[in-house]
């Protein structure tokens, strides 16, 4: 019975150790400015930063990789460029030693025209410092030596002078077929020339040919228009004699009006027509008088109504201006009586607010009576 008691009790314990955490933990996401006013996700956040730290090792990883085989591939490559040095060295040091042991100049055969030596074979110490065992010539040896020498440059001269031959006739050929071409090309020339004379020729004989004809079609077109300005001088000293003794020029101004019938008015024939005659030219000027004077009396009369309205206008004027200055003296004195009225305000405001501060709220609140609200999550 009583372990059971303590079973149930460290349960309840653990249970309300278990409500007290999480309440905890409510309030801390709960009164968390941050949290609570941007909504952040703050794992996926984490997440984020532990992938984005993971790439970057990653990263960091792979660029350390590459340095190194760069680095042995570098390396690799400077190895092999020193081998190869090396055997180039080796192989120039070799060859040289070749030359100075097998390929002397001494040894060769024409030693004596590239030396100045009667013979490669010949000693620069004497023999008489020579011992028995430094012996190289022996009597009886090399007979017709000399013979042979001088047939052998002998033989070098004929094979000279025969490519000396060969060169100079290839040359006279090659200078032969350079004529030849030269010849050819010249004949082009002239036969270009020629022919670009003959173009030159029949250009200036087909210009001369054109330059004829324009000629003539110009006289042709001079000789139209002379003929042309003849035809057009007796026309019109015809149309003016023809004028001059017309009825127009002869007639008076009564022949130009015409009666079409009995009841209509007679009208002006303007082919025949001399001007106006004295009366009626008086009666145009006495229309035009009677005008002017109707239209100066128009102007007076509207000069007359033009300062009616301005005196009536100014009238207006004048008892606006009083209207303006009786409203605003009223407004002065409406605003006058608002100051005294906001200022007994004032004064009444500033004693009610002594009251309260002083007289009835005497007992303030302190932070601990602030803090004791919003203190847990539910």
């Amino acid at each position: 019975m009583f372990k059971t008691d303590v079973t149930s009790e460290k349960s309840m314990e653990e249970a309300v150790e278990r409500r007290r955490s999480a309440e905890t933990a409510r309030k801390a996401r709960i009164f968390n400015t941050r949290l609570r006013v941007m909504g952040l996700d703050v794992n996926a956040l984490n997440q984020q930063v532990q992938e984005k730290r993971q790439q970057q090792n990653t990263d960091k990883q792979r660029d350390k990789t590459f340095d190194m085989l760069r680095k042995c591939q570098n390396d690799a490559l400077l190895w092999q460029d020193l081998n190869e040095q090396e055997k180039r060295e080796s192989l120039h040091k070799d060859l040289t030693q070749y030359w100075a042991t097998e390929q002397r100049v001494e040894d060769s055969r024409d030693a004596d025209l590239k030396c100045g030596l009667k013979g490669a074979f010949e000693l620069i110490i004497p023999e008489a410092e020579l011992g028995p065992a430094s012996m190289k010539i022996f009597q009886g040896e090399d007979i017709g030596g000399n013979q042979m020498r001088r047939e052998q440059i002998r033989q070098t001269e004929r094979d000279l002078q025969a490519q000396m031959d060969e060169n100079k006739k290839r040359h006279m050929g090659d200078k032969h077929r350079e004529l030849q071409g030269n010849r050819e090309l010249m004949h082009q020339h002239v036969e270009g020339v020629r022919h670009a004379a003959l173009e030159e020729e029949r250009k200036k004989a087909a210009c001369i040919m054109l330059s004829g004809f324009n000629q003539a079609l110009a006289a042709e077109r001079a000789e139209n228009l002379k003929e042309e300005h003849r035809r057009e001088e007796r026309e019109n000293l015809a149309e003016i004699c023809h004028i001059m003794t017309s009825d127009m020029m002869t007639e008076g101004a009564s022949v130009a009006e015409k009666g079409v019938g009995r009841e209509s008015p007679p009208h002006v024939l303007p082919d025949r027509w001399k001007g106006m005659t004295s009366e009626q030219l008086k009666t145009i000027h006495e229309e035009r008088n009677q005008q002017r004077h109707e239209q100066q009396r128009k102007l007076d009369a509207a000069k007359m109504l033009d300062a009616a309205w301005d005196f009536q206008y100014l009238k207006l004027s004048r008892e606006a201006e009083e209207e303006e200055k009786r409203v605003a003296a009223l407004r002065r004195e409406q605003r006058i009586q608002m100051d005294k009225y906001n200022k007994q305000l004032a004064i009444e405001q500033q004693l009610h607010q002594e009251y309260l501060d002083k007289k009835l709220y005497t007992n303030r609140p302190t932070k601990d009576y602030f803090h004791q609200f919003n203190t847990s999550s539910r």
